[in-house]
This record gives C-alpha cells, structure tokens and sequence, in this order.
C-alpha cells in the first residue's frame, strides 16, 4: 500500500513498511548517514541521519513511514545538528585523510563534504587504540573506527551466524574487536565485502594498500549524495 508524507513542505508517495531514508531518497531528499546500510536492518547509532519528524528529531534509518507524517530535512538547525555529530566523529578519532588507505572512498570523508565541514570545533582526541593484525587477511586500524556497529551487525560465520566483530568496553576505553579465528575463516570475497561494509579505514585488506588512483575511487567518480539516491549501496 502507497501513501503520501510531506518531506520539506513537498507531498511525497511512499511505500508502507519502507523506512524514511529510504523513502526520501527514492523522493530525491539526501540524507548522509553512516550506520545504515540499504537492505540491512537499520541500526541507529551514529545519528547523523537525524531530521525532524513531526516537530520531533530522530534518526530517519530507524522510522518507519506512516501516513500524513511530516518530516524537515533541510530545516537549518537540523542540518546544523547533522554537521556537528560529523565534526563530533572526526575530533573522536584519529582521521587523517590524505595518509589513509581509504581516501576517495571513505563515506566519513564524503559525509563531510556533504555537510560542508571545514574543521572540527571539538577538541581533538587522538586517541591510541592497538592496532590489530592477527587476522590472515584482514588488519584493523582502531584509531579510525567510529563504532558505527556496521561489521558487528552485518559480517557473520556463515555456518553458525555468530559475530566475528564485536565492540568492547565503553566510553574512552571502547575498542572493536575481532575473532581471529572466524576471520580467517572468511573466503577473499567475504574479506573484501567486511573492508567495503565499514564505512572508514578501520577494517583493511592485507596486502591491499592504495588500489584505487585518484580519479577512480568510488567517490571521485559519484558523490555520496548521488549513490544514495540512485540506491546504490556499500
């Protein structure tokens, strides 16, 4: 069943069960995120799709469309709201983008030019997280993770469904985690998927360093607003 919302004072169809990010995109309304990824269930924990739905902000990959709902995208102070939870992420980790194997096709990058960031006005935290290389083909670059939850969620044993990423500790002290074990169990394509799914340079490919020139990387090509909206996915 279809029904009509309003998304910036435009009437829109959408389709019943379908979530507002999707439904605003497939409308032509962006809205950057970090934590969803289409077709997966949605997550909801780096917020930075947040808007206003019926005068109430929340993330939109979580909503569920409802008839007569009336939701503000581009209102200014929630977009303002959306570029500080960014330049929140950037000060939290160690983000150096121009040293980092995933430049051009890192989606923290490319949200950040979305919201036109410039610098961060958070302190920097510089945080000093082990890095991680017991893993056969995969190496974790802690620093960069922004605990999207992504790969505890999405990337799996596929005989027993358990996690091979997982997030321990809280606060300062949280850390990403990764079952040495499972992962070497992955097959090259499962560890090329697990490096594409995390939206920064966290979780890597062994052996696999700056691939892509510039020119050919995957946001030198399309932007982030225009993947989205043509429904394309990590």
């Amino acid at each position: 069943m279809s029904f009509t919302i309003t998304i910036d004072k435009r009437k829109v169809l959408v389709d019943e069960g379908c979530t507002l990010i999707d439904a605003a995109a497939d409308n032509g309304v962006f809205i950057p995120n970090l934590c969803y990824t289409r077709g997966k269930p949605c997550l909801g924990t780096c917020r930075v799709c947040s808007v206003r739905v019926n005068g109430k902000v929340t993330a939109a990959c979580t909503v569920p469309v409802q008839p007569g709902m009336v939701v503000d995208v581009n209102e200014p102070e929630v977009a303002e709201m959306r570029k500080l939870l960014v330049e929140a992420l950037f000060s939290e980790g160690n983000h150096n983008c121009p040293s980092c194997e995933k430049s051009g096709r890192c989606e923290l990058q490319a949200v950040a030019y979305e919201v036109e960031m410039t610098a961060s006005p958070f302190p920097y935290r510089f945080p000093k997280r082990e890095r991680e290389d017991a893993a056969d083909h995969i190496f974790l670059e802690r620093d960069r993770c922004i605990f999207c939850q992504r790969c505890v969620e999405h990337v799996r044993d596929e005989e027993t469904g358990q996690a091979i990423f997982a997030i321990h500790g809280r606060g300062t002290k949280a850390r990403i985690e990764i079952d040495v074990g499972l992962a070497n169990k992955l097959t090259p394509e499962q560890v090329h998927a697990a490096a594409e799914l995390c939206p920064v340079g966290c979780i890597l490919e062994k052996g696999v360093g700056f691939e892509d020139p510039m020119g050919s990387r995957k946001f030198d090509v399309k932007s982030l607003r225009r993947r989205m909206l043509e429904g394309e996915t990590s």
